[in-house]
């Protein structure tokens, strides 16, 4: 682990493998109550079957990163994409990514792919992806609350959290449950994407339906691949990781033929 300065911010990032120059880098974008640590081993295997460089990072408010204040702006995924990761992908001198990322880190990894003025993404996985609020996704960020308030949710949290654990269950959980939440979405974002993506969602996410996979598909000018996992849930790297690193590996080969 290790500590990337942006602007006045310090963001927990952790590199893997070599970085040489003219390669893609992988960059790996959590999901809205995860960190850098919560991926686990699922970014080393990805980076090593594909045979590039990785960078997994905790966003500000979450894990080793700088708090943030909050509440914070209903726009939120928006910023990180069109701002934050851009500074992020600067600093770390990044200009090839592609980016995976996991629920809000998949919104995100759109939402940068929409609004790339530089084309430094090449292509985007995004499993388990918001692009508009759902009223199940609501309700069962609603039913969280109280099992963070009355269960040991909030202990386990903080050992991947520590001192950041309020400021990472609060601004996620408050935003998404903010009246003006509920009309939030990034169709704009997907209009202008005109890289490949590949979009991974469990028959079963408890967040979200299959009408998250029909926009992206039927959004993105050039539409894109999707893989509907059975016997999955919320989190597709975990529930069926063999077949979300094999859904990968075939991805980046079409995207980045210098990988091997």
């Amino acid at each position: 682990m290790s500590v990337t300065m942006v602007a006045t911010a310090r963001l927990e990032t952790r590199w893997i493998g070599d970085r040489p120059a003219g390669r893609p880098v992988l960059v790996f974008l959590h999901e809205g109550l995860g960190c850098m640590a919560q991926w686990r081993d699922f970014p080393d295997r990805v980076a090593a079957a594909v045979g590039l460089p990785a960078l997994v990072y905790s966003r500000l408010g979450y894990g080793g990163s700088d708090p943030v204040a909050l509440p914070r702006p209903v726009d939120y995924l928006n910023r990180e994409g069109e701002i934050h990761l851009p500074a992020l992908l600067d600093q770390a001198g990044i200009d090839q990514a592609i980016l995976i990322g996991h629920s809000d880190g998949a919104t995100i990894a759109l939402v940068a792919a929409g609004s790339d003025g530089d084309r430094r993404v090449l292509g985007v996985v995004a499993m388990a992806p918001h692009s508009f609020v759902e009223d199940m996704c609501l309700q069962a960020i609603a039913a969280v609350t109280d099992i963070y308030r009355d269960t040991d949710l909030r202990q386990r949290l903080a050992r991947y959290h520590g001192d950041n654990v309020d400021c990472a269950f609060w601004g996620w959980n408050s935003t998404w449950l903010e009246p003006a939440f509920k009309h939030w979405h990034i169709r704009s974002h997907l209009a202008a994407i005109s890289v490949p993506v590949l979009v991974i969602q469990g028959e079963d996410d408890e967040y979200a339906t299959l009408a998250q996979v029909d926009i992206i598909r039927d959004t993105v000018p050039a539409g894109a691949q999707c893989l509907v996992l059975p016997a999955c849930g919320h989190t597709p790297q975990r529930d069926q990781a063999e077949a979300v690193l094999a859904a990968i590996v075939g991805f980046v080969s079409l995207v980045s033929p210098v990988s091997g």
